[in-house]
């Protein structure tokens, strides 16, 4: 009887003597190792784990602890880049001793952005070493050649082990050090591949390492996956203070930077790039690369201020409704978050009449721009109902604020400083949300501009002409002149 109550002593220690499996990326364990963890769905992540150590014995310390006011802030100071863009995104450039990761798909430019980031380096006098091992150093330097990138701090290395990158470190001494890229560095004494789950976390805990105790700037650059996410482990973003995204699209020019990290200063700035066969240039006006030239108004769209960071930039977006083909009606987007677009075409079918149940909406915007807040939401949905309606809008209005699924206008931050920038570009008119005690459709000015506020999307649209026919709308688009200035990428 006692012997089928509970396992004995013996079992029991068996039992925890069994190795488990531990997955890199959420710590999900088994007992058996599998390709595919149970937990994140991550591929290669799971690895034998370590035996559980006993207790940790109290040992020897690097530096005694100080009252926090007593340490110096010196070692943390940052410099320039020499790229005013990339220090705008870092929070005023890269700073001593910081770990750097640039992710982004191949051929985006990432390496040529940080070949010219070392030799702005080198050129303001400071030591600067560029590791790469996805190049040789013949090919770099016919890059370097063409970008006009030589210079005699600049040094180049073309390595794959870690070892010998840690060598080149402790005889160049850099103030500036540029691994290209980490997926392709590995270490003889650990198990795996290059680019590995293994190879990755612990080349970059070491370079992270050294340029900690060497007071070392560090930038790496990571690979992407196929959905866009950074390769390897997840601790890799743990590992470095800063985390950028480098995006653009293959058939433009334009490229962006994106902290989505950032220990030293704000998350979500972005940087804007100018890729071209000579190199790569900050563009640091970039608000009006985002809006089509329309010397006459067109039906279909509309134009928004959106944050990118702390910096309003202009944004149009271009609508198309159609008569759907098949039985269940398309919602197709391009920079636009599709299923932000399919709650305005429900709202504006249930709460303004517009009636998309049987028509195809497409919406795009202009220039590659990825719209992801939410105050382009009234721009998106006067798209839509002006090309539903073949009515244009002005060409020098902006339309400004979130829309609820109850139709209402929401605010948005720094509502001030989006009417500035458009009033700089010269737009003539702004739609917004409605102040609070403010009378519905009241015009007022700010900044030069006509400042309309609405409570709703309904309003906002019988503003514009685009409503219900028993309204008196306040803009027309053969009312105003399309005198707005277009910038654009020479």
């Amino acid at each position: 009887m006692s012997s089928s109550s509970s396992p004995g002593p013996r079992a029991s220690a068996s039992k925890r003597s069994r190795a488990s499996y531990r997955c890199a990326e959420c710590g999900w364990e088994t007992a058996k190792w599998v390709g595919r963890c149970g937990e994140c769905q991550a591929w290669g992540s799971v690895a034998e784990a370590a035996a559980p150590r006993g207790r940790t014995a109290a040992g020897p310390v690097t530096t005694p602890a100080v009252p926090i006011g007593d340490v110096s802030v010196e070692d943390s100071s940052s410099r320039t880049s020499g790229v005013a863009e990339l220090d705008r995104v870092l929070g005023g450039g890269l700073v001593r001793g910081a770990a750097v990761l640039l992710a982004g798909e191949p051929g985006v430019g990432k390496s040529t952005l940080l070949l010219e980031v070392a030799a702005a380096t080198a050129r303001s006098g400071l030591r600067t070493l560029y590791v790469t091992g996805e190049e040789s150093a013949s090919q770099v330097r016919l890059r370097a050649d063409r970008t006009g990138g030589v210079h005699e701090e600049l040094y180049l290395a073309a390595e794959t082990d870690l070892g010998a990158v840690l060598t080149h470190v402790h005889e160049v001494r850099p103030q500036l050090l540029v691994i290209d890229s980490v997926q392709t560095i590995s270490a003889g004494d650990v198990d795996g591949v290059p680019g590995g789950v293994t190879q990755v976390k612990e080349v970059a805990a070491a370079l992270v390492r050294v340029a900690k105790s060497n007071n070392i700037a560090t930038v790496m650059v990571g690979h992407v996956t196929k959905d866009g996410s950074i390769a390897g482990p997840r601790v890799l973003e743990h590992l470095v203070d800063v985390v950028l995204h480098f995006e653009g699209e293959r058939s433009s020019r334009l490229r962006m930077v994106r902290a989505v990290k950032n220990r030293f200063g704000p998350v979500d700035e972005v940087g804007c790039f100018d890729l071209s066969g000579e190199g790569i240039v900050a563009v640091t006006d970039p608000t009006g690369l985002f809006v089509a030239r329309h010397h006459e108004p067109v039906a279909g769209t509309c134009v928004s201020v959106v944050l990118e960071g702390r910096r309003p930039i202009l944004a149009e977006v271009q609508a198309l409704v159609t008569p759907a083909a098949g039985e269940r009606p398309r919602r197709t987007t391009s920079g636009i978050d599709a299923s932000r677009l399919a709650m305005l075409a429900a709202v504006l079918q249930q709460r303004s009449k517009i009636h998309l149940h049987n028509r195809d909406v497409f919406a795009s915007t202009v220039g590659g721009v990825r719209i992801q807040e939410t105050a382009a939401d009234l721009a998106t949905a006067i798209a839509i109902a002006s090309a539903w309606k073949s009515r244009e809008v002005p060409t020098d209005l902006v339309a400004i604020g979130e829309i609820g699924l109850a139709g209402e206008l929401r605010r948005v931050r720094d509502l001030p400083q989006r009417i500035a920038e458009a009033a700089r570009l010269g737009f003539g008119a702004a739609i917004v949300p409605l102040e609070p005690g403010a009378r519905s459709g009241s015009l007022r000015k700010v900044d030069g501009m006509e400042v309309v506020g609405v409570p709703d999307v309904d309003a906002a649209l019988r503003v514009l002409d685009l409503g219900r026919t028993d309204s008196t709308p306040v803009f027309r688009a053969r009312d105003r002149a399309p005198s707005r200035p277009v910038l654009g990428l020479v």
